[in-house]
């Protein structure tokens, strides 16, 4: 059986308060944490997974497609449309 455990809350005025602490926290426990305001969800405040992050060069591998050559790209028509 997989345990659930309830996610951390905080409302809105303690975390204006203690904001840099509560961001500590939930960098070093990797626990998302509720802010709620006048008792209803506001936003999760959760750490960034560093799988997540992709690296500048080769980020977007496999989800587009250059067409033509951009090095020798034909671009007089486009610079003349600007005059």
């Amino acid at each position: 059986m997989s345990m659930i455990t309830a996610m951390k809350m905080m409302v809105v005025s303690e975390f204006k308060a203690k904001c840099i602490a509560a961001l500590k926290e939930v960098q070093r426990t990797r626990e998302p944490v509720l802010i709620t305001l006048r008792g209803k969800p506001l936003v999760t405040v959760q750490p960034v997974e560093p799988h997540g992050c992709r690296k500048r060069l080769g980020g977007l591998k496999g989800r587009m497609t250059i067409r033509r050559n951009l090095v020798k790209a034909d671009t007089t028509g486009d610079w003349d449309m600007l005059r």
